[in-house]
């Protein structure tokens, strides 16, 4: 890896919404060898699957390297954890590791994390934020609806309609050599016999090993060494033990009532302060507003507000009041209890 470090460097906001905010590049990292591509490349005969050789035309245009980044300081972890307080063990284990490599040349190196919980209680949103505040990348898998083995790891160029795997093309159309990796509902991920979708992980979560992993459509290695890698789930009991091995699992609780409501008023801020129209609401809700959704789940508070913000705009008011958040309607939705 070559050493760039400039702790000055700060990230503009991009198509993903990451907000902006100081970052150090510890360099750059080569992610695969362009030489290789060329090879291949030249290997491929008339006729030959015509995504693959625009695959190839695509990694030779934007090169084997990526950035190579972190944050030039701890990360705001304690904002987050405002955010969202059930995560407080996630965070502080995240500041220990971090703190290890913060003031040196040393890479992000963060043990893969399992994200154990309820439905709706924020383990996505979390990953999403914890790439905007390491300032890399991010990439997305759901497993929930998926059977086919090669969703992560690509299928060979040989098949029908094959194509490259989603740690491909994380790595190769992205900025990034360390992207936070998240693998949505790992505990759902289906089987039809043939394939294991979770079988490239075994190889992934194994440094020494993913860096030369091979995607199956272009069979060039890439270095997926430096991912920051995110599972979520419901329950551990369906997800095989060597994965469990390589991850540092949480279980993370339901927010208790105080933690809910600061939840929920951070929604309130964020949907607020994030539209135009928002100026014409006040900075925070009424107390029974939040009250009613400190009983929901983070999902359905989010859900709720928005539309109560558009109940209140039709209703002529400049304040949400409860009546505006549809308890009718979803009074009979199942909800996490405090």
């Amino acid at each position: 890896m070559r050493s760039l470090i400039d702790p000055e460097v700060s990230s503009e906001p991009r198509a993903g919404g990451a907000p902006a905010q100081a970052i150090a590049i510890a360099g750059f990292r080569q992610i695969y060898s362009t030489s290789r591509v060329e090879a291949r490349l030249d290997e491929l005969v008339p006729g030959a699957n015509e995504a693959l050789k625009d695959t190839y035309e695509r990694m030779l245009k934007s090169g084997g390297e990526r950035f190579c980044v972190k944050p030039g300081s701890m990360p705001d972890f304690d904002a987050l954890e405002d955010e969202l307080p059930n995560f407080s063990e996630v965070l502080d284990d995240l500041r220990r590791q971090l703190a290890l490599c913060l003031e040196t040349a040393d890479p992000i190196e963060l043990t893969p994390l399992l994200l154990l919980g309820e439905p709706g209680i924020g383990k996505t949103h979390f990953a999403r934020r914890l790439s905007q505040l390491l300032g890399t990348g991010y990439g997305f898998v759901s497993m929930s609806a998926l059977t086919a083995g090669w969703i992560l790891s690509g299928a060979s160029s040989q098949w029908k309609n094959a194509r490259a795997g989603k740690v491909f093309e994380t790595l190769v159309n992205g900025d990034y050599a360390n992207p936070v990796m998240v693998v949505d509902e790992i505990d759902k991920a289906a089987t039809d016999g043939a394939y294991d979708p979770l079988g490239a992980l075994y190889g992934l979560l194994e440094p020494g090993t993913a860096a030369e992993f091979v995607d199956e459509f272009a069979e060039i290695p890439l270095d997926c060494s430096e991912i920051v890698w995110v599972a979520t789930a419901n329950e551990a009991s369906r997800i095989p033990e060597p994965i469990l091995n390589r991850m540092n699992v949480y279980r993370i609780p339901a927010p208790d009532r105080q933690g809910a409501a600061r939840i929920a008023l951070n929604l309130y801020r964020e949907i607020r302060e994030s539209h135009e129209w928002g100026a014409a609401f006040p900075a925070q809700p009424g107390e029974e507003v939040v009250e009613r959704l400190a009983r929901c789940a983070p999902r359905e508070m989010r859900r709720l507000l928005v539309g109560a913000f558009g109940n209140a705009k039709l209703a002529g008011r400049d304040a949400i009041e409860t009546e505006d958040l549809g308890f009718a309607r979803t009074a009979r939705r199942a909800r996490i209890g405090f």
